[in-house]
């Protein structure tokens, strides 16, 4: 599949993967509808988009507001055409610890990831089906593949993503309408640039824009990266729960975590 003039609507396009994703997307011709909570950021970044010659629609809105995302889906629709690709991107990332449980920050983030996706879906879904056409793109989390230290209200929040789009393609591929979840490992962002521990295989979000635009043309069911990264945790998530803890266990100590 070629993005040449798809119409791709990214939410979370403010800054780190976002915004990476966005000037990706702008180099191979793609018609950008940019939404975040921060207009002015938006702003700032389509003039920047300019220098691509970027087809550029800003759209600021908070994933949490389900009516606002139904009128930005049906703004895109008719000012940029229908809706091609809706990328859910907006999420955030707090680290948890049980030990000081606080039920508060688990469902903070499983409404603002799991939940603010759902929102951008729903928007977005029926200018697809009425085309039989489209793909929804969740940006889910190598993370939530299974249990990690620091991660049980991130991680929850990210395996419930890929849960639902996993179930939804069942339904969703007899309509036409594809379904793509991205599972990155660490990527350089403002986010991760507040952790304090050793993050493996990272990766700049310029260099993840360039993977998740690469799967997208190649129509991929799911996009995981980086490759190595993402193949240790793919046989993480197939080993007995025994071993799995068991080395986790081990590489937890080793790092130094809390």
């Amino acid at each position: 599949m070629d993005l040449s003039n798809k119409v791709v609507w990214v939410t979370g396009a403010s800054s780190g993967i976002g915004e990476a994703l966005c000037f990706e997307l702008a180099r191979r011709g793609a018609k950008l509808a940019l939404t975040a909570r921060r207009a002015v950021e938006l702003k700032s970044l389509a003039q920047r988009l300019g220098d691509y010659k970027a087809t550029c629609l800003v759209k600021p809105g908070d994933v949490s507001d389900l009516p606002g995302m139904h009128r930005i889906a049906d703004e895109i629709a008719g000012e940029l055409g229908a809706i091609d690709f809706a990328i859910a991107n907006a999420g955030t990332h707090i680290e948890s610890f049980p030990e000081k449980f606080d039920s508060a920050q688990y469902e903070f983030l499983m409404n603002t990831n799991y939940g603010g996706m759902l929102h951008c879906f729903e928007a977005a879904l029926p200018h697809m089906l009425c085309r039989h056409c489209g793909t929804l793109v969740g940006m889910a989390s190598l993370a939530g593949y299974r249990g990690l230290p620091r991660a049980a209200a991130y991680g929850a929040s990210k395996s419930a993503m890929i849960h639902f789009m996993e179930s939804a393609r069942f339904h969703l591929e007899r309509q036409g309408i594809r379904v793509t979840i991205i599972n990155p490992g660490f990527v350089k962002t403002p986010l991760t640039d507040k952790n304090d521990f050793f993050m493996p295989f990272l990766i700049s979000a310029e260099r993840a824009a360039r993977y998740i635009c690469d799967g997208l043309e190649r129509e991929r069911d799911k996009i995981s990266f980086p490759p190595i990264f993402a193949t240790l945790l793919e046989i993480g998530r197939m080993l007995p729960a025994c071993l799995y803890n068991l080395i986790v266990r081990g590489v937890w100590a080793k790092m130094n975590y809390r």
